[in-house]
């Protein structure tokens, strides 16, 4: 499974960003897909994902500002992000988790760098 994630770049707070995330190869074998972030200096941590049945989970501090969608059949993931902050810098990555093993799947970071 290969992972190209698109729509990074330079905010100001308050404003909105969409992250896309499309899986391309043995895209059949994917259960969960999601994005996890990276701040500066910091460890990655888990932002959202969403199983295969459309079911989505947000981490509790974002909700309410990000939400994130699927679409199976173009084997996409999306974040859109409103309202951001200057905490939500940093790198973020999608994921695809799927098949016998439960492999992990990763998309090439994006940048997103939101100014106060």
């Amino acid at each position: 499974v290969q992972l190209q994630a698109s729509g990074g770049g330079s905010v100001q707070a308050g404003e909105s960003l969409r992250l896309s995330c499309v899986a391309s190869g043995s895209v059949s074998l994917i259960n969960v897909m999601g994005w996890y972030r990276q701040p500066p200096g910091m460890q990655r941590e888990l932002i959202a994902r969403v199983g295969s049945e459309g079911v989505p989970y947000v981490e509790d501090s974002l909700k309410g500002r990000f939400t994130i969608s699927r679409d199976n059949a173009k084997s996409t993931v999306d974040l859109q992000m409103n309202n951001l902050e200057s905490d939500d810098t940093g790198v973020y990555y999608c994921f695809a988790q799927g098949g016998l093993a439960l492999a992990r799947h990763w998309g090439k970071g994006t940048l997103v760098t939101v100014s106060s």
